[in-house]
């Protein structure tokens, strides 16, 4: 029986796997802002590093 259905059973466990992926990035996407200000700081201490 497995093997007759084994496209459809695999076709719907990538479904599911991809939309619970994409729900785990919307829940812990970072805002606009804070992704701004961690790359700003980032881009400071690389340059603090570089003049040391």
């Amino acid at each position: 029986m497995f093997a007759k259905y084994w496209k459809k059973i695999g076709m719907l466990i990538l479904i599911i796997a991809c939309v619970f992926n994409i729900m785990n990035k919307l829940v812990h996407k970072l805002s606009l802002n804070k992704e701004m200000i961690y790359s700003a700081t980032y881009m400071e201490k690389e340059q603090k590093n570089e003049t040391k």
